[in-house]
C-alpha cells in the first residue's frame, strides 16, 4: 500500500487558448513530493495567476499539517508519541484521521493508515534476487493494525497503542489536498480548474469555451495508447496501478502495493481507476480494490453509487463496475 501514486498513468487532454471572457494559466510545481498540475480558469491572466498561488500555498498548508515525514508536523508527534499518550490534533487532522480509520473498517484492512510503520522488505529497484521470507513477511507488518488506533472526538486527540506504530497518508493526502484545493477556489469565485497531484485529480467547471474537461485513460499494458477519453465537469479521478514498480518471480507479478494485512504484494489486479465525487475518497477506494482484488473490490464499491470503476487484471482484460459504461466514452 506504500508509495502509491507518483506512477499514476492519467493523462488530462486540455485546450489551451484564451477567449474575451476567460484566460486558462497551467503550473506544475513539486508539492508533497510529488507533481502537482494546476489549471485555472479566470477573467484575466493576473487572477488566474494569483489563484495558482493560492492553491501552491493550500497544499503546502496540509503537508505540514499531516505529513509523517516532516518532524514538526501533528501526525509526527502522533506516531513519537505511540505506546506512550494520546496527542491532541487540529479539527482538520482529526476529520481526516476519522475518516482515514472508517475507509480502515469498512476495506475490512485493505487499506491501513497504520500502514506507514511496515517494513520496506520488499525492493522494487531490481534489486531483489529472491522472495523474502515468510517469517519476514509476517515480522514487516506486526505494528500495522488500524484496531489499534484510539480516537477522542471529545478532546480531539489520536493514539496509537503499540510502540513504534505509525500513520500516514501516503495514500489519501494528495486526494484530500486537491479536494481541498477546489473548495477554496469555488470559495474565492473561481469557477472552473483542474489540481492534478500526481494523478490524484480534481475537476471543476469547464474549459474556457463550455466544453467538459477530457480526462484520457492511459493502457498500462501499452503507454502510447488510450483507452477512453472521458469527460469530467464536476468530479474526481484517481488510478492506483502496479504497472511501473513490481517483481517477478516464479512467472509471477507481485506489485508495489502492498497488502496491510498480509505483508505480500498484490496480484491480480495491474491498475484500477475509481471516478466519484472526492479524489480523497477515489483515492482511498483504488488503492483499497488493488489490495482487496476484482470480486472484493466491486463488491464494495456498489455500496457507494456515486463512485464509479474500471479494473485491469494482470491478464490485460478490462472490467468496469456496472454504472460505467465505457463503450460510450472509447476511441
Amino acid at each position: 500500500m506504500r508509495a502509491k501514486h507518483s506512477h499514476l498513468l492519467l493523462l488530462f487532454l486540455l485546450l489551451t487558448f484564451t477567449t474575451q471572457a476567460q484566460v486558462l494559466r497551467k503550473r506544475t510545481v513539486k508539492l508533497m513530493g510529488s507533481r502537482f498540475d494546476i489549471s485555472i480558469v479566470a477573467a484575466d491572466k493576473a487572477t488566474a495567476e494569483k489563484s495558482i498561488d493560492e492553491v501552491v500555498a493550500e497544499v503546502t498548508r496540509i503537508e505540514h499539517l499531516i505529513s509523517d515525514w516532516i518532524p514538526e508536523t501533528q501526525i509526527s508527534e502522533v506516531n513519537r508519541m505511540a505506546g506512550i499518550a494520546p496527542v491532541q490534533v487540529d479539527a482538520e487532522v482529526f476529520a481526516l484521521t476519522e475518516r482515514a480509520l472508517c475507509l480502515s473498517k469498512i476495506t475490512k484492512g485493505g487499506f491501513d493508515i497504520s500502514f506507514a510503520a511496515m517494513d520496506l522488505i520488499w525492493k522494487f529497484d531490481g534489486s531483489m534476487e529472491a522472495m523474502p521470507s515468510p517469517e519476514a513477511v509476517k515480522k514487516s507488518v506486526e505494528k500495522v493494525g488500524y484496531k489499534n488506533i484510539i480516537l477522542d472526538k471529545k478532546n480531539s486527540t489520536i493514539f496509537l497503542k503499540k510502540k513504534g506504530m505509525k500513520i500516514g497518508f501516503g495514500a489519501l493526502g494528495e486526494g484530500y489536498a486537491t479536494d481541498r484545493c477546489r473548495d477554496l477556489m469555488l470559495a474565492k469565485g473561481i469557477k472552473a480548474g483542474i489540481v492534478n497531484g500526481s494523478g490524484d485529480m480534481t475537476t471543476w467547471g469547464t474549459q474556457p469555451d463550455g466544453t467538459d474537461w477530457m480526462i484520457g485513460i492511459t493502457n498500462p499494458l501499452d503507454r502510447d495508447t488510450l483507452l477512453a477519453v472521458v469527460p469530467l465537469k464536476e468530479g474526481a479521478v484517481v488510478t492506483s496501478g502496479s504497472y511501473e514498480k513490481f517483481v517477478e518471480f516464479n512467472g509471477k507479478r507481485y506489485s508495489h502495493i502492498i497488502n496491510p494485512a498480509t505483508g505480500y504484494p498484490v496480484t491480480g489486479l495491474t491498475s484500477v481507476t475509481v471516478f466519484g465525487p472526492s479524489a480523497e475518497i477515489a483515492n482511498g477506494f483504488s488503492t483499497s480494490i488493488m489490495v482487496l482484488g476484482q470480486k472484493k473490490g466491486l463488491k464494495l464499491l456498489k455500496k457507494y453509487p456515486n463512485y464509479r470503476c474500471l479494473l485491469i487484471t494482470d491478464k490485460g482484460e478490462v472490467i468496469t463496475s456496472p454504472n460505467l459504461d465505457l463503450s460510450q466514452f472509447k476511441l
